[in-house]
């Protein structure tokens, strides 16, 4: 199944992106570019574009919605890499559903393909 993270963009424009700045600082191994990022406190910063409104983040490439994406995926914090687009037994995940409302667009439905649906039986051992 495709990833929805890499063209939709609703999350993106819509929550603010906050964390430690440990993630955008190279020596101490975080990987986010520092000039993408905005202190909010000593501990703390935050993607550039996510703490006013309207909310975009400077990475979002593209049209939100259409054809949308992270500019660092790889490269991303934490708080966009543990929102995940469906929950472990494939139900769409609520903030993900939050904001794509936000943005018009309809809401994800459950994964069909995940091994670990309860109602998909597990492979039976050879």
């Amino acid at each position: 199944m495709s990833n929805p993270c890499q063209q939709c963009g609703a999350c993106c424009a819509f929550f603010r992106v906050s964390f430690y700045w440990s993630e955008a600082e190279p020596f101490l191994g975080g990987t986010v570019p520092p000039p993408l990022t905005e202190k909010i406190s000593p501990q703390h910063v935050a993607m550039r574009g996510t703490l006013h409104t309207p909310v975009r983040c400077t990475a979002l490439q593209g049209t939100v919605g259409a054809a949308a994406g992270c500019g660092i995926y790889p490269q991303r914090p934490s708080p966009c890499r543990e929102l995940e687009p469906w929950a472990a037994d494939g139900r769409p995940s609520d903030k993900c559903n939050r904001a794509r409302a936000a943005h018009g667009l309809p809401p994800l439905d459950p994964r069909q393909d995940n091994p670990q649906r309860p109602d998909t039986p597990l492979p039976r051992a050879a």
